[in-house]
Protein backbone atom coordinates (compact mmCIF):
# COMPACT_ATOMS: atom_id res chain seq x y z
CA UNK A 1 0.00 0.00 0.00
CA UNK A 2 1.08 3.51 -1.10
CA UNK A 3 2.00 6.08 1.81
CA UNK A 4 1.24 9.33 2.19
CA UNK A 5 3.79 11.93 2.46
CA UNK A 6 2.08 13.41 5.11
CA UNK A 7 2.15 10.09 7.70
CA UNK A 8 5.74 10.04 6.16
CA UNK A 9 6.96 13.19 7.64
CA UNK A 10 4.95 12.49 11.04
CA UNK A 11 6.76 9.01 11.15
CA UNK A 12 9.90 11.18 10.61
CA UNK A 13 9.31 13.45 13.17
CA UNK A 14 8.84 10.96 15.79
CA UNK A 15 12.12 9.42 15.00
CA UNK A 16 13.74 12.91 14.86
CA UNK A 17 12.41 13.86 17.64
CA UNK A 18 13.39 10.60 19.93
CA UNK A 19 16.49 10.95 18.26
CA UNK A 20 16.96 14.01 20.29
CA UNK A 21 16.94 16.54 17.49
CA UNK A 22 17.32 20.09 18.63
CA UNK A 23 16.28 23.41 16.78
CA UNK A 24 19.42 24.73 15.30
CA UNK A 25 21.24 21.45 14.69
CA UNK A 26 22.72 20.36 11.82
CA UNK A 27 21.47 17.64 9.90
CA UNK A 28 23.87 15.83 6.91
CA UNK A 29 20.84 13.46 4.74
CA UNK A 30 23.76 11.15 2.95
CA UNK A 31 22.38 9.95 -0.29
CA UNK A 32 23.19 7.63 -3.26
CA UNK A 33 22.81 9.27 -7.00
CA UNK A 34 19.73 6.98 -8.39
CA UNK A 35 19.37 4.71 -5.70
CA UNK A 36 17.80 6.66 -2.45
CA UNK A 37 13.94 6.97 -2.55
CA UNK A 38 12.64 10.14 -3.56
CA UNK A 39 9.72 10.01 -0.83
CA UNK A 40 12.19 9.13 2.05
CA UNK A 41 14.53 11.91 1.27
CA UNK A 42 11.54 14.67 0.89
CA UNK A 43 10.14 13.38 3.76
CA UNK A 44 13.33 13.01 5.71
CA UNK A 45 14.40 16.49 4.78
CA UNK A 46 11.18 18.21 5.55
CA UNK A 47 10.67 16.77 8.61
CA UNK A 48 14.35 18.02 9.73
CA UNK A 49 13.45 21.62 8.21
CA UNK A 50 9.92 21.33 10.29
CA UNK A 51 11.69 20.76 13.81
CA UNK A 52 13.65 23.67 13.03
CA UNK A 53 17.29 22.04 11.90
CA UNK A 54 19.59 23.14 9.66
CA UNK A 55 19.41 20.65 6.50
CA UNK A 56 22.22 19.76 3.66
CA UNK A 57 21.88 17.09 1.24
CA UNK A 58 25.26 15.32 0.36
CA UNK A 59 24.82 13.43 -2.68
CA UNK A 60 27.13 10.84 -3.98
CA UNK A 61 27.84 8.29 -7.09
CA UNK A 62 27.67 4.57 -6.14
CA UNK A 63 30.28 2.36 -6.05
CA UNK A 64 31.13 -1.49 -6.51
CA UNK A 65 28.75 -1.99 -9.12
CA UNK A 66 31.30 -4.10 -10.65
CA UNK A 67 32.54 -6.13 -8.07
CA UNK A 68 29.18 -6.79 -6.30
CA UNK A 69 26.63 -9.45 -7.07
CA UNK A 70 23.48 -8.33 -5.90
CA UNK A 71 22.54 -4.68 -6.15
CA UNK A 72 21.27 -4.88 -2.24
CA UNK A 73 23.53 -2.25 -0.34
CA UNK A 74 24.59 -5.18 2.06
CA UNK A 75 25.99 -7.52 -0.67
CA UNK A 76 29.15 -5.86 -0.94
CA UNK A 77 31.23 -4.69 1.96
CA UNK A 78 34.10 -1.88 3.19
CA UNK A 79 34.48 0.81 0.50
CA UNK A 80 31.81 3.51 0.03
CA UNK A 81 31.25 6.74 -1.79
CA UNK A 82 32.93 7.95 1.08
CA UNK A 83 36.24 6.14 0.68
CA UNK A 84 39.32 8.50 0.24
CA UNK A 85 36.71 11.68 -0.04
CA UNK A 86 37.94 14.09 2.84
CA UNK A 87 35.74 16.95 1.42
CA UNK A 88 32.36 14.67 2.30
CA UNK A 89 33.78 13.05 5.69
CA UNK A 90 34.46 16.29 6.90
CA UNK A 91 31.35 17.33 6.01
CA UNK A 92 29.45 14.70 8.22
CA UNK A 93 31.95 14.80 11.09
CA UNK A 94 30.67 18.66 11.53
CA UNK A 95 27.14 17.22 11.25
CA UNK A 96 24.78 16.84 14.29
CA UNK A 97 23.32 14.27 13.25
CA UNK A 98 23.77 12.03 9.67
CA UNK A 99 20.64 10.27 8.00
CA UNK A 100 22.23 7.80 6.18
CA UNK A 101 20.00 6.70 3.31
CA UNK A 102 22.75 5.46 1.47
CA UNK A 103 24.73 2.66 3.68
CA UNK A 104 27.83 3.20 5.72
CA UNK A 105 27.48 0.07 7.54
CA UNK A 106 30.70 -1.69 8.25
CA UNK A 107 32.90 1.19 7.25
CA UNK A 108 35.83 2.98 8.86
CA UNK A 109 34.01 6.11 7.51
CA UNK A 110 31.56 5.45 9.94
CA UNK A 111 33.55 4.99 12.53
CA UNK A 112 35.43 7.86 12.25
CA UNK A 113 32.11 9.92 12.56
CA UNK A 114 30.66 8.09 15.85
CA UNK A 115 34.28 8.34 17.36
CA UNK A 116 34.05 12.59 16.58
CA UNK A 117 30.24 12.17 18.47
CA UNK A 118 27.94 12.50 15.54
CA UNK A 119 25.15 10.48 15.26
CA UNK A 120 23.54 8.26 12.14
CA UNK A 121 20.59 7.14 11.84
CA UNK A 122 20.36 4.05 8.67
CA UNK A 123 17.13 4.22 6.75
CA UNK A 124 17.23 2.43 3.34
CA UNK A 125 13.61 0.06 3.63
CA UNK A 126 10.95 1.25 1.40
CA UNK A 127 8.34 3.52 3.11
CA UNK A 128 6.05 1.19 3.83
CA UNK A 129 8.11 -0.80 6.23
CA UNK A 130 9.14 2.72 7.53
CA UNK A 131 5.72 3.58 8.45
CA UNK A 132 4.86 0.32 10.24
CA UNK A 133 8.10 -0.42 12.32
CA UNK A 134 7.88 3.74 13.30
CA UNK A 135 10.24 3.14 16.34
CA UNK A 136 8.42 4.14 20.40
CA UNK A 137 10.01 4.16 23.85
CA UNK A 138 8.60 0.52 24.16
CA UNK A 139 10.95 -1.15 21.32
CA UNK A 140 13.78 0.84 23.28
CA UNK A 141 13.26 -0.90 26.66
CA UNK A 142 12.64 -4.41 25.08
CA UNK A 143 15.67 -4.05 23.09
CA UNK A 144 17.19 -2.70 26.19
CA UNK A 145 16.19 -6.00 28.49
CA UNK A 146 17.40 -8.22 25.30
CA UNK A 147 21.09 -6.49 25.89
CA UNK A 148 21.23 -6.26 29.42
CA UNK A 149 20.47 -10.93 29.04
CA UNK A 150 23.35 -10.75 27.09
CA UNK A 151 25.97 -8.10 28.84
CA UNK A 152 25.46 -10.38 31.76
CA UNK A 153 26.32 -14.17 29.69
CA UNK A 154 29.28 -15.98 29.14
CA UNK A 155 27.71 -18.53 26.66
CA UNK A 156 25.32 -18.85 24.25
CA UNK A 157 23.65 -22.22 23.01
CA UNK A 158 21.37 -22.15 20.20
CA UNK A 159 19.64 -25.87 19.75
CA UNK A 160 16.57 -26.68 17.20
CA UNK A 161 14.96 -29.83 16.12
CA UNK A 162 16.26 -29.57 12.81
CA UNK A 163 19.63 -30.06 14.62
CA UNK A 164 21.31 -26.96 15.00
CA UNK A 165 23.62 -27.13 17.86
CA UNK A 166 25.62 -24.26 18.38
CA UNK A 167 27.84 -22.98 21.42
CA UNK A 168 29.27 -19.67 21.15
CA UNK A 169 31.53 -18.05 24.10
CA UNK A 170 30.57 -14.93 24.94
CA UNK A 171 32.52 -11.96 26.56
CA UNK A 172 35.13 -10.73 24.29
CA UNK A 173 32.91 -8.61 22.37
CA UNK A 174 30.42 -5.36 23.10
CA UNK A 175 26.84 -6.05 23.14
CA UNK A 176 24.60 -3.85 20.19
CA UNK A 177 21.27 -2.61 20.83
CA UNK A 178 19.65 -1.41 17.58
CA UNK A 179 15.74 -0.19 18.73
CA UNK A 180 15.58 2.52 15.69
CA UNK A 181 16.65 5.88 17.05
CA UNK A 182 19.96 7.67 18.37
CA UNK A 183 19.88 9.66 21.42
CA UNK A 184 22.51 9.34 22.37
CA UNK A 185 26.12 10.91 21.48
CA UNK A 186 28.36 8.56 18.95
CA UNK A 187 24.97 6.41 18.28
CA UNK A 188 24.44 4.29 15.33
CA UNK A 189 20.90 3.05 15.03
CA UNK A 190 18.86 1.17 11.76
CA UNK A 191 14.92 2.25 11.44
CA UNK A 192 13.73 -0.31 11.25
CA UNK A 193 14.97 -2.63 14.12
CA UNK A 194 14.23 -4.22 17.22
CA UNK A 195 16.95 -6.80 18.37
CA UNK A 196 20.12 -7.12 20.29
CA UNK A 197 23.29 -8.75 19.19
CA UNK A 198 27.23 -9.33 19.91
CA UNK A 199 30.06 -11.24 18.23
CA UNK A 200 31.17 -14.65 19.68
CA UNK A 201 34.45 -14.74 21.17
CA UNK A 202 36.97 -15.01 18.42
CA UNK A 203 37.90 -18.75 17.02
CA UNK A 204 35.77 -19.76 19.67
CA UNK A 205 32.65 -20.98 18.66
CA UNK A 206 31.91 -24.53 17.68
CA UNK A 207 29.04 -27.08 16.95
CA UNK A 208 26.81 -27.55 13.72
CA UNK A 209 24.06 -25.00 12.18
CA UNK A 210 21.06 -26.27 9.92
CA UNK A 211 19.09 -23.46 8.02
CA UNK A 212 15.79 -25.36 7.31
CA UNK A 213 12.91 -25.18 5.07
CA UNK A 214 11.95 -21.27 5.51
CA UNK A 215 14.69 -19.94 6.91
CA UNK A 216 15.80 -16.99 5.12
CA UNK A 217 19.26 -16.04 3.29
CA UNK A 218 19.80 -12.44 2.84
CA UNK A 219 21.05 -11.00 0.61
CA UNK A 220 19.77 -13.32 -0.93
CA UNK A 221 16.39 -12.65 0.23
CA UNK A 222 15.23 -15.84 -0.31
CA UNK A 223 13.72 -18.47 1.70
CA UNK A 224 15.38 -21.89 1.87
CA UNK A 225 13.33 -25.08 0.23
CA UNK A 226 15.60 -27.60 1.63
CA UNK A 227 18.42 -28.06 4.59
CA UNK A 228 21.64 -26.31 4.72
CA UNK A 229 24.02 -28.00 6.91
CA UNK A 230 27.13 -25.98 8.10
CA UNK A 231 29.45 -27.22 10.11
CA UNK A 232 31.52 -24.61 12.53
CA UNK A 233 34.78 -25.41 14.40
CA UNK A 234 37.46 -23.05 16.03
CA UNK A 235 34.96 -20.18 14.94
CA UNK A 236 34.90 -20.56 11.06
CA UNK A 237 32.40 -22.91 9.07
CA UNK A 238 34.42 -25.15 7.73
CA UNK A 239 31.89 -27.49 5.36
CA UNK A 240 28.33 -26.37 3.67
CA UNK A 241 26.51 -29.33 2.53
CA UNK A 242 22.96 -30.01 1.64
CA UNK A 243 20.98 -29.46 -1.98
CA UNK A 244 20.43 -26.71 -4.23
CA UNK A 245 20.34 -23.99 -1.52
CA UNK A 246 24.30 -25.63 -0.64
CA UNK A 247 25.30 -25.16 -3.47
CA UNK A 248 24.12 -21.45 -4.22
CA UNK A 249 25.04 -20.38 -0.88
CA UNK A 250 28.53 -21.68 -1.82
CA UNK A 251 29.26 -20.13 -5.00
CA UNK A 252 28.14 -16.75 -3.63
CA UNK A 253 30.56 -16.96 -0.92
CA UNK A 254 33.28 -18.30 -3.15
CA UNK A 255 33.34 -15.53 -5.38
CA UNK A 256 34.35 -13.58 -2.73
CA UNK A 257 38.03 -15.62 -2.47
CA UNK A 258 38.32 -14.68 1.20
CA UNK A 259 38.72 -17.13 4.23
CA UNK A 260 37.40 -14.67 6.25
CA UNK A 261 33.64 -14.23 4.83
CA UNK A 262 33.30 -18.24 6.89
CA UNK A 263 34.13 -16.35 10.31
CA UNK A 264 31.00 -16.66 12.47
CA UNK A 265 29.80 -13.01 12.99
CA UNK A 266 27.66 -11.19 14.92
CA UNK A 267 24.63 -13.77 16.87
CA UNK A 268 21.58 -12.60 19.00
CA UNK A 269 17.80 -12.79 18.21
CA UNK A 270 14.91 -10.45 16.96
CA UNK A 271 12.62 -8.75 19.39
CA UNK A 272 10.42 -6.73 16.85
CA UNK A 273 6.77 -7.84 17.41
CA UNK A 274 5.41 -5.66 14.13
CA UNK A 275 8.32 -7.19 11.59
CA UNK A 276 7.06 -10.48 9.93
CA UNK A 277 8.64 -13.53 9.12
CA UNK A 278 6.52 -13.52 5.77
CA UNK A 279 6.96 -9.87 4.50
CA UNK A 280 9.67 -10.87 2.94
CA UNK A 281 7.82 -12.82 0.26
CA UNK A 282 5.49 -9.90 -0.14
CA UNK A 283 8.44 -7.65 -2.35
CA UNK A 284 10.68 -7.57 -5.09
CA UNK A 285 14.19 -8.77 -4.08
CA UNK A 286 15.72 -5.06 -5.08
CA UNK A 287 12.72 -3.15 -3.29
CA UNK A 288 13.97 -4.35 0.22
CA UNK A 289 17.06 -5.19 2.14
CA UNK A 290 15.32 -7.65 4.39
CA UNK A 291 15.01 -5.97 7.87
CA UNK A 292 11.69 -7.71 8.91
CA UNK A 293 13.34 -10.90 8.62
CA UNK A 294 15.89 -9.93 10.79
CA UNK A 295 14.01 -8.18 13.41
CA UNK A 296 10.92 -10.30 13.68
CA UNK A 297 10.50 -11.79 17.36
CA UNK A 298 11.86 -15.05 18.38
CA UNK A 299 14.08 -15.27 15.37
CA UNK A 300 18.15 -16.23 15.99
CA UNK A 301 20.11 -14.19 13.74
CA UNK A 302 23.31 -14.93 12.70
CA UNK A 303 25.73 -13.75 10.61
CA UNK A 304 29.46 -14.57 8.68
CA UNK A 305 31.86 -12.17 7.90
CA UNK A 306 33.55 -8.96 9.70
CA UNK A 307 33.96 -7.72 12.93
CA UNK A 308 35.43 -4.21 12.23
CA UNK A 309 31.76 -2.89 13.39
CA UNK A 310 33.10 -3.62 17.04
CA UNK A 311 36.63 -3.11 17.31
CA UNK A 312 37.47 -6.35 15.81
CA UNK A 313 40.40 -6.73 13.14
CA UNK A 314 38.07 -8.79 10.55
CA UNK A 315 36.98 -7.19 7.70
CA UNK A 316 35.44 -8.77 4.46
CA UNK A 317 33.51 -7.93 1.82
CA UNK A 318 31.39 -10.49 2.40
CA UNK A 319 28.73 -10.16 4.93
CA UNK A 320 25.49 -12.91 5.28
CA UNK A 321 22.59 -12.71 7.55
CA UNK A 322 20.93 -15.85 8.50
CA UNK A 323 17.99 -15.57 10.63
CA UNK A 324 16.33 -18.84 11.62
CA UNK A 325 13.12 -20.04 12.90
CA UNK A 326 11.88 -22.60 15.81
CA UNK A 327 15.40 -22.56 17.19
CA UNK A 328 16.39 -22.06 21.18
CA UNK A 329 18.48 -20.08 22.48
CA UNK A 330 20.06 -20.07 26.10
CA UNK A 331 22.17 -18.12 28.26
CA UNK A 332 24.28 -19.15 30.51
CA UNK A 333 21.90 -22.49 30.14
CA UNK A 334 18.59 -20.64 30.64
CA UNK A 335 16.61 -20.08 27.79
CA UNK A 336 15.40 -16.69 26.69
CA UNK A 337 14.01 -18.31 23.19
CA UNK A 338 12.36 -21.49 23.14
CA UNK A 339 11.70 -23.31 19.72
CA UNK A 340 10.83 -19.62 18.05
CA UNK A 341 9.25 -17.95 20.73
CA UNK A 342 10.77 -14.99 22.78
CA UNK A 343 10.50 -15.81 26.36
CA UNK A 344 8.71 -12.74 27.63
CA UNK A 345 9.29 -13.27 31.38
CA UNK A 346 13.00 -13.08 30.69
CA UNK A 347 12.36 -9.64 29.40
CA UNK A 348 10.64 -8.48 32.25
CA UNK A 349 13.01 -9.79 34.64
CA UNK A 350 16.05 -8.01 32.85
CA UNK A 351 14.04 -5.30 32.71
CA UNK A 352 13.13 -4.88 36.18
CA UNK A 353 16.59 -5.69 37.61
CA UNK A 354 17.73 -2.49 35.23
Amino acid sequence: MAVSDSDLIQAWTQVLTLSRLKRGDTVTVLTTEGVTHPQTLRCAMTAAGLLGARVNRLDLAPVNGEKSLSRDSLAYLGTTPLSGNRAAIAALKASDLVVDLMTLLFSPEQHDILQGGGKILLAVEPPEILLRMVPNEADRARVLACGALLERSREMRVTSAAGTDLVCPLGEFPVVKEYGFVDEPGRWDHWPSGFALTWPNERATRGRIVVDKGDILLPMKSYVSDPIVMEVEDGYVTSITGGMDAELLSDYMESFNDPEAYAMSHIGWGAQNRARWSTLGLYDREATIGMDARAYAGNFLFSLGPNNEVGGSRSTACHMDIPLRRCTVSLDGREVVAEGRLIEERLAEAEAAS
